[in-house]
């Protein structure tokens, strides 16, 4: 590897994982908390709905890299219900945050993270570029799970506007940091937004396995995994002790 000089982070399936449950019961607070504000509403056709057009927004922030928001889904799942108001109303972000309060209780820290991010801290300068539609949610997830105060930049790409694996966002990241791109490392699971995307945006990517080799559930219904597998030149990593390995450091 080319001389390190910083090392970032993607964040869900990379740094955390969710519960297999999280994806039942954001869906089930969505739909309580537009039922409490009123939208009559089928159980089955609005969750059917609400998924299709998730995918259909997901699919074209996907080709186009231009991140979408959850906001957009709902509006286009109610419209199909028979309901017309504008995507910003009150209504709507109140399920937005209704959604993602079922992930807060469901996220899980990988094992080791902490102490990872505290001896790398003592190195490096750190940073975090997560695809996440929707920026308070991820914050909230950031500092809920104690990892903020590591990182000297953290970006969202629901705040950001556009998504990995743009080399928009990932030139920002670098730009933050101070260090030039061929110096930074960055760490992710997803083979498309992440190794690619660092890969193409002059950063050395490192492809991370831990929930995939572990059998876990990979994070639902918040990013759309891509199918892939990195070229077989990108380093690979199981867990963290692997990471301290490639990056020559004592555990």
């Amino acid at each position: 590897m080319v001389r390190i000089k910083a090392i970032a982070f993607d964040l869900f399936n990379t740094l955390i994982t969710v519960d297999s449950g999280a994806l039942k019961l954001a869906d089930n607070r969505l739909l309580r908390s537009l039922r409490e504000d009123g939208f009559r509403l089928e159980e089955s056709e609005f969750k059917e709905a609400y998924r299709e057009e998730a995918g259909r927004f997901i699919e074209e922030a996907r080709l186009s890299e231009v991140e979408t928001h959850n906001r957009f889904w709902i509006h286009a799942a109610l419209a199909r219900q028979g309901y017309k108001l504008d995507p910003f109303d009150n209504r709507i972000a109140s399920a937005v945050e209704a959604y993602f309060s079922g992930f807060y209780e469901t996220t899980r820290l990988i094992p080791g993270t902490l102490e990872l991010l505290s001896d790398l801290r003592l190195t490096y300068p750190l940073g975090l570029l997560s695809n996440f539609t929707h920026g308070p949610a991820a914050r909230k997830i950031i500092a809920e799970t104690g990892i903020a105060p590591f990182f000297d930049v953290i970006l969202i790409s629901g705040e950001l506007g556009h998504r990995k694996p743009s080399p928009l966002v990932f030139r920002e990241l670098v730009q933050k940091l101070g260090v030039e791109g061929a110096h930074t490392v960055y760490v992710g699971d997803d083979p498309q937004p992440d190794i690619h995307g660092a890969w193409r945006a002059g950063l050395q990517p490192v492809w991370t396995t831990y929930v995939m080799d572990n059998g876990l559930a990979f994070a639902p219904g918040i990013l759309a995994r891509e199918a892939g597998v990195p070229d077989g030149e990108v380093p690979r990593i199981s867990n963290w002790k692997e990471l301290y390995k490639l990056l020559k450091l004592k555990t």
